[in-house]
Parts: C-alpha cells; sequence; structure tokens
C-alpha cells in the first residue's frame, strides 16, 4: 500500500508526468508537482486534483536545468511533506537536427535537463530513504535508452545516460529497502512529441502526417501511441509490493519497438 506516502514528480504539469502524478493521487499519495505553464492553469490542476483525490497537492516551479533550484525544490518538498518518499524522473526536453547542425544551447539544455537533473534530484532523495528503510526512485526514460534515431544525438544519448545512472544507483541502494528503475516509453502523443513532429518531418523532408505513420509509429508494431494511462500503471507498479525485487532494470512500454 503507498496510501499516504508523499510523491515528487517532475515534468508533470501535462503529459506523461501528469499521467503519472494523477495516478499516485488516486492510489491516496501526496504529491508535488513540477513544470513549466500559465500560473493560473497549474493553480487549477493543482487544487482540482488535490480536491478530486483528498491528498495534498503541492506546486513547484523549479527550472529543471538549474541545479540551484532544483536543491531547492528538493529541500521544500521534504519540509513541506514530512519527507519524498516516491520519486519520479520524467522532466525532458527535445530537439531534432543532423549532428552537424545541432545547436550547441540545444545539447547543453537536454543533457541538463534529461540527464543531469536525474542526478540532482535523486541525491537529495536517497538520504531520506535510507533513512525510513523504504523508497522508490523511478527515472522515465526512453526507447532511446535502448536503441537509437537520427537528428535525435542529445536526446539518445541523455536517455542512456539515465538507464546508466538508475543501474548504478539501483546498485547503491540495493540493501536499504530502495528501489531505482526506469520506464521506456515509446511514443506517447504527448506535446513534448507533437512538437518535435515539424521538426522531423523538415528534417527527413516527408509531410507532418507521413512522420507519424512512416516514422513514429512505424517503430512499433502495434502501430499504436502509447498513452499516459498506461505509464503511470506501470510507475504505480513499481511501488508496490510486488515489485520489491525488481531495481536495477528498464519496463519497456513501447509496443515491441525493441523487440526488433
Amino acid at each position: 500500500m503507498i496510501k499516504g506516502k508523499n510523491a515528487l514528480v517532475t515534468g508533470s504539469t501535462s503529459g506523461i508526468g501528469l499521467g503519472i502524478a494523477e495516478g499516485f493521487a488516486k492510489e491516496g499519495v501526496n504529491l508535488v508537482l513540477n513544470g513549466f505553464g500559465n500560473a493560473a492553469e497549474i493553480e487549477t490542476l493543482r487544487a482540482g486534483m488535490a480536491s478530486k483525490y483528498g491528498v495534498k497537492v503541492l506546486y513547484d516551479g523549479a527550472d529543471m536545468s538549474n541545479p540551484g533550484q532544483i536543491e531547492a525544490m528538493m529541500r521544500k518538498a521534504a519540509a513541506d511533506l514530512g519527507g519524498i518518499d516516491i520519486l519520479v524522473n520524467n522532466a525532458g526536453i527535445q530537439h531534432v537536427a543532423p549532428v552537424e547542425d545541432f545547436p550547441l544551447a540545444k545539447w547543453d539544455a537536454i543533457i541538463a535537463i534529461n540527464m543531469s537533473s536525474t542526478f540532482h534530484t535523486t541525491r537529495m532523495a536517497v538520504p531520506y530513504m535510507k533513512s525510513k528503510g523504504w523508497g522508490r526512485l523511478i527515472n522515465v526514460a526512453s526507447a532511446h535508452a535502448l536503441v537509437a534515431s537520427p537528428f535525435k544525438s542529445a536526446y539518445v544519448t541523455s536517455k542512456h545516460g539515465v538507464m546508466g545512472f538508475t543501474k548504478t544507483v539501483a546498485l547503491e541502494v540495493a540493501e536499504n529497502g530502495v528501489t531505482c528503475n526506469a520506464i521506456c516509453p515509446g511514443y506517447v502523443l504527448t506535446p513534448l512529441v507533437e512538437m518535435q513532429i515539424p521538426d522531423t518531418a523538415k528534417a527527413r523532408g516527408i509531410t507532418e502526417e507521413q512522420v507519424k505513420r512512416d516514422v513514429l509509429l512505424a517503430a512499433q508494431p502495434t502501430k499504436q501511441f502509447v498513452t499516459v494511462e498506461q505509464i503511470a500503471g506501470v510507475a504505480v507498479f513499481l511501488c508496490s509490493d510486488a515489485a520489491a525485487s525488481i531495481t536495477g532494470t528498464n519496463i519497456s512500454v513501447e509496443g515491441g519497438w525493441t523487440a526488433h
């Protein structure tokens, strides 16, 4: 049972992160949301989730590319809730371009947000989890943590890094009742994916519909986008007693993509 535990989900004001946050709220887990967006819309989201599920829901707008802001968020979340039992590292950005044209600033931002932020949150969360003898570290990686695609050098690099980090941390906390795993989704039609479709179309010289059909879903034998609810279900499972011996690995939710 995870009812009454406290979770922090980065990048949770939309898309996969929001789906995971709602999945936990349904189970009675208190939450810290994080992400960018319209302040009034985020407050409506926060208050609505708290009211609907009867849990505490806080919000912190820390910039996940800024280590100082990440540390401040982690300290405040722990103080406000009494500790973070479940950490979900989900924040991520994307940019699509050939490697020789890849903007330096985009490379740095993707590595910082997709990969380095996972280190900064984890290092702050682990001491409390060790002290309680229970904790769940969940890193939302990607099928791109396991396989590559062209024009996504920074994203693929960052997600491979997250997978390596997941394995390492799992070994370090294995005797402390703490697990560390990665969820590797395939394509989910989130705002992040929708934003990269025009760039992919331009890079490949095809239409946006062709990108969806012949590039995104071509990789997934099911020919269907993964849903945020499916990802959320896996995250909740990883916090259950049934998953206590699952650590240092990835659960792929990508319609058979990596079975190729």
